[in-house]
C-alpha cells in the first residue's frame, strides 16, 4: 500500500467522532489494552502476593481501623504519630500485642508507647478533649530544646496556643496555675510549664485513661491482642 493511501486512511480515521471508536465491531482486545490497563495491572500485582500476606494486611487494617475510623493524627502540634505496626520486635523487646495489653497497667506505659499515644489522641478526639494530650506532648517536646533562642520563642507559642484564656486548644487548668505559668514565660526555662504539665497529666490519668481502658475499641484491641499473644505461646517450642 502507498505511503499516500495511508495517510488518507489516518486522516479518515482522525475525522471520525467519539462514538465511532465505540463501535461493536472495533476489537475488544485493542479497547481494552489501549483505554484501560489499570486493572489488569492490579490483578497481575495482587496475584503476586501471598494469600497470607494479603490476609495479614486485611486483619491490620481492620484493627488500626477501630481507632483511626474518624480521627486525623499527626495533624495537631507534630508529636502524634500514626501507629506504627510492628508484628516483630519493638525497642523495648516486646511485641505488638504486649504493647497494647501494657496500656492498661498504667497510665505511663500508655504514654511511654508510640502506639498507645496514637490510640489515646484518637480516643481523646471522640470527646473533644485532645487537646490535653497534645499540650503534654508539646511540654515533652519543649523540654528537649537546648537553644534559648528557640526555648523562649516555643514557650510563648505552647502558652499562646493551649494556656491563654480563649486560646484554639485551651486546656482544662485553673486561674492560678495559668496566671503562675504567664509568669513563668518571663523568663522561659525547660521547667516553665512543669505544674500546668502535671495538673493537664493528672485529669487525663483520673478522668480520660479509665474510660479509654473502659472503651469497646480497645476492649476489643485488647481481646485480639490477649488472644494473639496466647497463640504465640503455645506455638513456642518448650525447652523442658
Amino acid at each position: 500500500m502507498s505511503k499516500p493511501n495511508l495517510r488518507k486512511q489516518a486522516l479518515a480515521a482522525a475525522a471520525l467522532p467519539p462514538r465511532a471508536l465505540r463501535c461493536p465491531l472495533e476489537p475488544v482486545t485493542i479497547l481494552h489494552t489501549t483505554c484501560c490497563p489499570a486493572p489488569a495491572a492490579m490483578c497481575r500485582t495482587l496475584a503476586a502476593f501471598p494469600t497470607t500476606c494479603l490476609e495479614r494486611a486485611k486483619e491490620f487494617k481492620t484493627r488500626l481501623g477501630i481507632f483511626l475510623h474518624k480521627s486525623e493524627l499527626g495533624s495537631g502540634t507534630g508529636s502524634v504519630g500514626k501507629f506504627e505496626w510492628d508484628s516483630k520486635r519493638s525497642k523495648e523487646g516486646r511485641n505488638f500485642s504486649e504493647d497494647v495489653l501494657g496500656w492498661r497497667e498504667s497510665f505511663d506505659l500508655l504514654l511511654s508507647s508510640k502506639n498507645g499515644v496514637a490510640a489515646f489522641h484518637a480516643f481523646l478526639k471522640t470527646e473533644f478533649s485532645e487537646e490535653n494530650l497534645e499540650f503534654w506532648l508539646a511540654c515533652e517536646e519543649f523540654k528537649k530544646l537546648r537553644s534559648a533562642t528557640k526555648l523562649a520563642s516555643r514557650a510563648h507559642r505552647i502558652f499562646e496556643e493551649f494556656i491563654c484564656s480563649e486560646a484554639p486548644k485551651e486546656v482544662n487548668i485553673d486561674h492560678e496555675t495559668r496566671e503562675l505559668t504567664r509568669t513563668n514565660l518571663q523568663t522561659p526555662t525547660a521547667m516553665c510549664f512543669d505544674v500546668a504539665q502535671g495538673k493537664t497529666r493528672t485529669l487525663m490519668e483520673k478522668d480520660s485513661y479509665p474510660r479509654f481502658l473502659k472503651s469497646p475499641a480497645y476492649r476489643d484491641l485488647a481481646a485480639q491482642a490477649a488472644a494473639a499473644s496466647a497463640s504465640a505461646s503455645l506455638s513456642e517450642p518448650s525447652h523442658t
